[in-house]
């Protein structure tokens, strides 16, 4: 057997579309959202100087757009009946599974990519709760591998919060036909990955304010995945709104530290930024409640485990579910924006 294809490819420095992740070495420490979300820090930085971090910046804007759901994708979810209900539930349980089982944010966050770029391959297609279900149990079986030492099995994946429950089989074939369909790039680049970089550059910040910033901004960006009206924004845009929403709660001394990234940015995403900023300061007395989704708030979660009450779910078989629907639909494949989106960057990279 040749060893020699069993090495990865190490031109994702400079090439954005590789599927390989400038983070992949790094396990973003754990903590419990649900109830505290206190990041434990220990005040360190992967990067040792400034010109390291911009650099980090540089390929991180340059990766992005790659990794953002299809064109159209918030306009399909605005005129969807039942969709927009689906993917906001879908999300809440996926925070809530990473609190459980005691998984890494950025798990969280790419599986959360996952769902987004999945459901945006397929806009015309009819779907049904029970698929928007086993699309996401795939997804966080797949990012808990890809992001974490240790994976929870499936059973354990299944334990709470879902109206359906799936065979292994049949998640395994999901897991499948969702890492074709992402054409196997799982190593994307979420409003999460700017988080250490945008806080490299707080060295005269006392240790309890840096952990207490670090805390609220992972708040507002978990917010910021179940709020649809965001998902049109890169990246970089809805972290540096949450890190700038963050600094004026806590200090006064926000526009040199958001100046770090925006000066990368062109005039069309620095008003991004002011529009995703006016967003998050409305949720900014509780980041994770009073944010609707069809009708669902999202402070209908149970305070207590008391009030957890355990209903019946339905069995779906691995003979009652057709992947291939998904096989033969037409749809763009993964990296079809990503030609247009790379090539307006580096037009405003040159302006």
């Amino acid at each position: 057997m040749n060893t020699e294809s069993l090495l990865c490819d190490e031109l994702w420095l400079s090439d954005p579309a590789s599927t390989a992740d400038c983070y992949s070495d790094r396990k973003p420490k754990q903590c419990n959202i649900l109830e505290s979300c206190e990041c434990e820090c220990d005040g360190t930085s992967f990067y040792k100087t400034k010109e390291e971090c911009e650099e980090a910046a540089i390929i991180c804007l340059d990766k992005e757009l790659s990794y953002m759901p299809e064109p159209g994708y918030v306009e399909y979810l605005d005129k969807s009946n039942n969709l927009p209900h689906f993917r906001f539930r879908a999300v809440q349980w996926l925070i809530k599974s990473r609190s459980r089982l005691n998984l890494s944010f950025g798990t969280f966050f790419n599986a959360a990519n996952y769902l987004d770029r999945f459901i945006s391959m397929h806009q015309f297609h009819e779907w049904k709760y029970w698929m928007v279900e086993l699309v996401s149990v795939a997804c966080l079986s797949i990012a808990s591998k890809f992001n974490d030492t240790s994976s929870p099995s499936l059973h354990e994946i299944q334990m709470e919060e879902l109206d359906y429950s799936f065979q292994s089989s049949t998640i395994r074939r999901m897991e499948l036909t969702l890492l074709q369909s992402l054409g196997w790039r799982l190593g994307c680049i979420t409003t999460y990955s700017y988080v250490e970089l945008l806080l490299t550059n707080f060295d005269s910040f006392e240790f309890h304010l840096h952990n207490e910033l670090t805390t609220l901004v992972t708040k507002l960006l978990l917010g910021a995945v179940l709020d649809a009206r965001l998902l049109k924004y890169q990246p970089s845009v809805v972290a540096v709104s949450a890190l700038w929403c963050s600094l004026d709660e806590l200090t006064a001394s926000s526009c040199a530290h958001v100046a770090f990234i925006t000066r990368l940015f062109n005039q069309e995403q620095k008003d991004d930024v002011v529009k995703c900023n006016m967003i998050m300061k409305s949720r900014l007395v509780d980041p994770l409640s009073n944010l609707i989704g069809c009708g669902q708030p999202y402070s209908n979660w149970p305070s207590s485990p008391v009030t957890v009450l355990l209903r019946e779910r339905i069995d779906i078989y691995d003979c009652q579910v057709d992947l291939s629907i998904f096989n033969q639909m037409q749809m763009q494949m993964p990296g079809s924006n990503v030609t247009n989106n790379l090539e307006s960057f580096k037009k405003r990279r040159k302006e």
